[in-house]
């Protein structure tokens, strides 16, 4: 798994994205190696602060000129953060989907959904068997 960078400290939903629990919130993004699957990205679209969600919703889009994909909450709560800096640079998840290319935060509702995550080995091996 050399080609993608995982970070231990972050969970992991099989729809590709991150979650970073930061106390009662979780920040979102997209995977290093959902971001290489879909080249270079043109457009993110994303909730309005407010929105609620629950684990396995939809809540955006990112298009890419290669595709566009559905964006999936990995956890449930309500939206209380947009990284608006993707409305004029939506590159920068490219860029560093880890740090800048953040797409939400969310206030959790239930912590524990944070545990049924997969961790960065379980992650990797999940990339493993898709790629097979």
């Amino acid at each position: 798994m050399a080609e993608y960078d995982i970070p231990d400290e972050l969970s992991y939903s099989k729809d590709d994205e991150w979650a970073r629990p930061k106390g009662a919130r979780v920040v979102v993004g997209i995977t290093d190696y959902a971001q290489k699957q879909l080249g270079d990205i043109v457009y993110v679209e994303l909730p309005v602060v407010g929105t609620t969600l629950h684990q396995g919703d939809v809540f955006g889009v990112i298009e890419s000129v290669k595709a566009v994909s559905d964006l999936y909450a990995p956890v449930s709560g309500e939206v209380v953060e947009i990284n608006t800096d993707l409305a004029s640079r939506p590159e920068i998840v490219n860029e560093d989907c880890y740090g800048d290319g953040w797409l939400i935060a969310i206030a959790l509702d239930d912590p524990a959904e944070v545990d049924d995550l997969l961790d960065a080995a379980a992650y990797a091996r999940h990339i493993e068997e898709r790629s097979e």
